[in-house]
């Protein structure tokens, strides 16, 4: 009960500094973050980790798909050897390059 009592008092006093706070201050924070989004240092560390990040997933689909073997439902297999196949450089289903 007591941990609910402090989320709830929490959550109002994070309502009543952001409504202080106003649109101005959102908006500021909204331009600082597309700042750094666009910042080319911090694309390039997305990007790699994003490289990185489909590495592992292929390097775990493959260990997953030789330790369960047949098991898997026929869609799950399909989609297995689907990411077996897919070499670097590719366009995924929302159309942006990943190369």
């Amino acid at each position: 009960m007591r941990y609910k009592v402090a989320f709830a008092v929490g959550l109002g006093l994070g309502y009543v500094l952001g409504s202080r706070a106003g649109r101005e201050r959102y908006e500021q924070l909204k331009k600082s973050a597309r700042e750094v989004a666009q910042n080319p240092a911090v694309r390039n560390a997305a990007e790699t980790a994003g490289q990185a990040g489909r590495q592992y997933a292929g390097k775990a689909a493959t260990v997953l798909g030789d330790k369960v073997g047949g098991v898997l439902p026929a869609p799950l297999a399909e989609r297995v050897r689907a990411l077996r196949g897919r070499g670097g450089g590719y366009d995924d289903e929302w159309g942006t390059s990943n190369t």
